[in-house]
């Protein structure tokens, strides 16, 4: 059991969704990845928080992933998802009692996913091999896992074992490249099309039945913008076919407009640049509730993090959104090159507001963490509403300093960076992570189907045998 330390919410509330719980989970908590003699660390053990987190509902419990480990790609990391389960109230919603079932590795062919990036696992930027950033889980009708990747960025599928098993095919202007050259390290001023560093596929879902899934780019592609895509709000929505693993469309995702971002930041110091409309600002995880409606996680990179333990800069933007695929046209074939308005005749997905994460935090005196990363729709409670369930990346707690990786620790009013794995000065602690519910009325999700699973063998026998019985009894 980890200890964590949960804080009750307002429930009596304003908005349409309501924090009804905040579950604080100490940056020191490790996951069950077996030791074999070693003390463990901040890249063998320390628990990796909520990149993204899925719910079975059919089992009751939740994934959480955690990316490619502390460091971004430079420390060697053995990547995971960890199966947790999670206490919610029937009644509130609120959330209590996390706990690590399991750890469950990434592996193919007997060896392991790992974090490092191409070039400092395999030699070469162009080569992705076992180079793994896992950043969004969802689980498949017949229980395999479906992950999504932003070094590629690619789509695996594993067993539920952690098994690699198929890729996707990845959209070939989706590819960062050098020319015609992959290159999945290097950034802009190197590449010259493709997804932007470290903002490949940062989330991906189901469609309730499991024969689509949409993957999700955090951010614009490098080269579609003017003059590039940091200035560019318009992203990409990638539709697979899960039977043939290939891409079948592409929709247009726009960012909330830079203006509405920086209207919400007091005074004019502290604005987002133009430069920053497609780069820090993005989404961080997508969510179905049917075919075509789904819920979408957009957020800027401000907030108490390992870039700023204090949260000394001022916040813009933590939401979700709901959106829309209806009438939204298919771009694979349409390139945004060169401009930050769309094409007469392309008309993006619709959306609109579903939760400001950061007002409601806010109004509740809690502090507003960088990365809410993690999205998923939680158990349905007695009245006929929704918990839904929000968590945060803390980055492991780990930083880049002069000295190479060093761990955060804080207080709350101070901090301290120390090498890694040495521990935090006394009264300091690592950045935790956070698990948030909010409750959701029936007629805020009006439409959601809850994904389908697959009975299991057992279970199939018995409805065949229950079946076979019944038809006797009406042939007596």
């Amino acid at each position: 059991m980890v200890s964590a330390l949960s804080i009750a919410a307002n429930t009596t509330s304003a908005y349409a969704v309501s924090l009804e719980s905040t579950l604080a989970i100490p940056g020191e908590s490790t996951d069950l990845f077996p030791l074999n003699g070693s003390s463990g660390g901040a890249n063998i053990n320390r628990l990796g928080f909520f990149s993204d987190i899925y719910y079975d509902r059919y089992e009751n419990v939740y994934y959480g992933l955690g990316d490619r480990g502390a460091g971004g790609g430079v420390l060697s990391y053995q990547t995971r998802v960890q199966k947790f389960s999670l206490d919610v109230d029937p009644n509130t919603g609120a959330i209590s009692n996390f706990n690590v079932l399991k750890t469950i590795l990434f592996t193919k062919d007997g060896e392991n996913f790992n974090g490092l990036n191409p070039t400092l696992l395999n030699g070469d930027a162009g080569n992705l091999g076992l180079s793994f950033d896992p950043e969004g889980f969802a689980v498949a009708p017949n229980g395999n896992f479906y992950v999504s990747d932003e070094y590629g960025p690619s789509v695996y599928e594993f067993s539920s074992t952690g098994s690699f098993l198929k890729a996707f095919t990845t959209p070939e202007n989706i590819v960062p490249k050098v020319g015609s050259v992959p290159n999945y390290v290097d950034g802009r001023g190197t590449i010259t099309t493709g997804r932007q560093d470290n903002r490949g596929f940062e989330g991906v879902t189901l469609s309730p039945d499991g024969s689509k899934l949409f993957a999700m780019l955090q951010d614009p592609l490098v080269n579609e913008g003017s003059p590039d895509g940091r200035r560019s709000q318009n992203l990409r929505i990638v539709e697979f076919d899960t039977a043939t693993r290939s891409p079948v469309a592409q929709y247009i995702y726009q960012l909330e407009s830079l203006a509405a971002i920086n209207d919400r930041i007091p005074g004019t110091d502290d604005d987002f640049g133009q430069n920053s409309q497609g780069r820090n600002i993005g989404i961080s995880a997508i969510t179905a509730l049917n075919n075509n409606e789904f819920l979408v996680l957009e957020r800027d990179n401000r907030g108490v993090g390992e870039a700023d333990p204090l949260g000394e800069a001022p916040v813009a933007s933590k939401r979700v959104y709901k959106i829309d695929l209806t009438g939204a046209t298919d771009v694979s074939n349409i390139s945004l090159a060169g401009t930050n308005t769309l094409p007469s005749g392309v008309t993006p997905v619709s959306k609109s507001l579903f939760l400001d994460i950061a007002e409601q935090l806010k109004a509740a005196g809690q502090v507003i963490p960088e990365k809410v990363e993690g999205l998923a729709i939680g158990p349905q409670l007695k009245d006929g509403s929704y918990a839904i369930i929000l968590g945060t990346d803390n980055d492991f707690s780990v930083t880049q300093g002069d000295a190479g990786q060093l761990d955060v620790c804080t207080d709350g009013t101070a901090f301290s960076l120390v090498s890694i794995d040495s521990g935090c000065p006394s009264g300091q602690k690592l950045l935790p992570a956070y698990l948030y519910s909010f409750k959701a009325s029936a007629t805020e999700l009006e439409g959601f189907v809850p994904p389908e699973k697959v009975p299991e063998p057992a279970a199939t026998v018995g409805l065949m045998l229950l079946g076979f019985g019944g038809l006797l009894l009406r042939r007596q």
